[in-house]
């Protein structure tokens, strides 16, 4: 309420009650799976290509890489991929692919270690150049990440490669803003550095001129040096130095006095870097230059030099960035050696190479629990609805994963299991259903795998391949167009890609499998290959159905999410009315959508929360309770036509 002070018209905004409550999403699933590269912790990819730069492409032992494919293949938008990794094992752990290369000291030490971004033998193909940086190349530098098509088959120029990464002007300073490690470590998606401790080198900092001063100087005789950081200071030479008859040495000695003259300006300045300051003329090749050397050799030793505000000689001396100088400080010589190509894991060990270690994928046995051990990584993640397995059907895996999605707090996720590739009759189904030890309405099992052309190109033959990818990418097409309630099944539930399968069932077969809960993908003249099932594998009648689980999932964590507002607000009729006033408006939605039954909100849908369910207990408990109910769709399963005769109708 304002304060009313004057006589006028007061405005005042006010809250109108209403907290939309947005659906949640139903379809964006997590894959579980070995891959040939990439993080072990849950990682959100919106399309294949970024799938394959961070987990890389189809290798022999995993499915992961074709079921994404075909999860984005049939309509999937996003997903969250699990890397598994193998455990570890006294013999045979996974290995992280690494090389370790000198710095560029006289008298060089090992300096730094680029390793691959995850354990695997996918990072002894990795190929690193090191160069010096664009823009400060005395102090910065350069690497290139490259990977041939064929890691047994490096080019003689790996220039031919064109690098995946390219991270320029990097710095071995902790304090820069562009220090190696930290750069390379949040933008990186195949390397890592590492500055070793061994890696102290320092050298006094230097300022090489560019080459051939213009002499004479004449009246320009002045410039502005900083030692060390200690700031700017005016230089003025003597005339004799800007005389006819001088030569670089004359200037070089000139300027060597006069820097030595100076008087730090900084308390915490060695007065060693202008005692001990030097000036020197470079020949290389027939061309001169000046040299500009601090006294100090330490991590903070450094010449820099700027224009004069009068009679500047920076231009003739050839002295500054603007006119061919370059500055290299104390701790340029940390910078890795300079290497046209470096094979990180496989680099053989002679200078600049001190030692590498080749990555590897190990070798210790994997289990169904080395897969539902990974799926903890999804624990604190509330916007993945559906989980997969891909290539992995056993009963073991299949009951794991109904545990798990049934046991999730908010009991958000919907498995979609899948049998071996080798469970092709329908008595190999059947026994599979009957070996599950978990058999919950939090997932669904389909039967059997799909036939497509191989995605590697590797075999002229289409292959089998695991059907949870596809299944997973027609959900969130049929959630897309038709909604979660609609049954993801039918004639319209095409599976593309496919061209064939590894088994045909007939009608009958399909009878036998149906009431065991398992959804047999059929093929159908004119529509291909769809999925022809929809039941999850529970027993109880109240939830045989896949569209009736994932829409009370939906509703479930829509709402919970949806009423985080009600949290510590006084427990009385406004509250409970706010509750009824959003959950039901949320509701109505749905209802409009057609995705209850019933004809009008009172037989599709209810919302109850007031003093009837909420007695003065509950409230002096702290406790609201709400009461949500709603009449689901079940799908048109069995479509019966009565067919009758007509006889003895006479013609007219």
């Amino acid at each position: 309420m304002p304060t009313l002070a004057y006589p006028g018209v007061y405005i005042e905004e006010i809250p109108s009650g209403v907290r939309p409550i947005e659906a949640a999403s139903t379809s964006t699933p997590a894959f579980v799976g070995l891959a040939e590269m990439g993080p072990a912790e849950a990682t959100r990819v919106t399309n294949w290509t970024e799938f394959q730069r961070s987990y890389g492409s189809f290798i022999i032992d995993s499915k992961l890489a074709e079921s994404v494919l075909q999860f984005f293949s049939n309509g999937g938008r996003q997903c969250y991929i699990v890397r598994v990794i193998r455990p570890d094992a006294p013999e045979g752990s996974p290995a992280v692919a690494s090389v370790t290369v000198n710095n560029r000291a006289a008298t060089p030490v090992t300096g730094l270690t680029f390793s691959a971004r995850s354990a695997g033998a996918w990072g002894n193909s990795l190929l690193l150049q090191i160069e010096d940086g664009t823009l400060d190349p005395r102090n910065e530098f350069r690497v290139s990440v490259r990977r041939p098509a064929d890691p047994a088959v490096v080019p003689a120029n790996v220039n031919d490669i064109t690098p995946l990464e390219v991270f320029d002007n990097l710095s071995v300073d902790p304090a820069a803003p562009n220090y190696a490690v930290t750069v390379l470590a949040r933008d990186s998606a195949f390397i890592t550095v590492q500055v070793l401790k061994a890696n102290t080198s320092v050298q006094n900092g230097v300022h090489r001129g560019g080459f051939g001063p213009i002499l004479p100087l004449g009246s320009l005789v002045s410039f502005q040096i900083s030692l060390d950081g200690d700031g700017l200071q005016a230089v003025t030479l003597p005339a004799a130095a800007g005389a006819t008859t001088a030569t670089p040495a004359d200037v070089a000695t000139a300027i060597q006095a006069a820097v030595r003259a100076l008087t730090r300006k900084k308390g915490s300045t060695d007065p060693a870097a202008f005692t001990g300051f030097t000036c020197a003329v470079d020949t290389v090749s027939g061309q001169s230059r000046l040299v500009l050397q601090s006294g100090t050799s330490s991590a903070t030793s450094s010449v820099r030099i700027a224009p004069a505000t009068a009679d500047d000689a920076t231009g003739q001396l050839r002295l500054g960035p603007g006119n061919g100088g370059q500055s290299e400080d104390g701790t340029a010589v940390r910078r890795p050696a300079l290497a046209d190509v470096l094979q990180v894991g496989d680099a053989a060990v002679a200078a600049p190479v001190t030692s590498i270690t080749p990555g590897s994928d190990g070798t210790a046995a994997i289990t169904e629990t080395t897969f539902s051990g990974a799926f903890s990584q999804l624990d604190t993640l509330t916007d993945v609805s559906l989980l997969a397995v891909p290539g992995e059907g056993t009963p073991a895996m299949m009951s794991l994963g109904l545990a798990y999605c049934a046991n999730r707090p908010v009991q958000d996720m919907f498995y979609i299991g899948e049998m071996a590739f080798d469970d092709v009759t329908p008595d190999e189904a059947a026994a599979f259903r009957s070996k599950l030890t978990v058999a919950n309405s939090y997932g669904a099992l389909y039967f059997p795998w799909v036939q497509a052309p191989d995605p590697a190109g590797k075999s002229q033959q289409p292959i089998l391949l695991p059907p949870s990818g596809y299944i997973a990418g027609l959900y969130a097409r049929i959630d897309a167009s038709r909604g979660v309630w609609k049954a993801p099944a039918g004639t319209e539930a095409s599976l593309n890609g496919v061209v064939g399968l590894a088994a045909e069932l007939s009608d009958v077969q399909h009878g036998n499998l149906n009431p065991l809960g398992v959804d047999v993908i059929r093929r159908f003249p004119g529509s291909g290959v769809v999925a022809f099932g929809a039941r999850t594998v529970t027993s109880d009648p109240g939830w045989r159905y896949v569209p009736v689980r994932r829409t009370a999932i939906m509703l479930r964590v829509s709402i919970y999410q949806g009423i985080q507002f009600a949290v510590f607000e006084p427990n009385d009729e406004p509250l409970w009315a706010a509750i009824r006033l959003n959950v039901g408006a949320f509701m109505q939605t749905f209802f409009l959508k057609g995705a209850f039954q019933g004809q009008t909100p009172d037989q599709a849908y209810f919302v109850k929360c007031d003093s009837e369910i909420n007695p003065q207990a509950s409230i002096d408990a702290g406790v609201v309770y709400i009461l949500v109910g709603f009449a689901p769709l079940y799908p048109a399963e069995f479509v019966v036509i009565q067919i009758e005769q007509l006889a003895g109708q006479g013609s007219s």
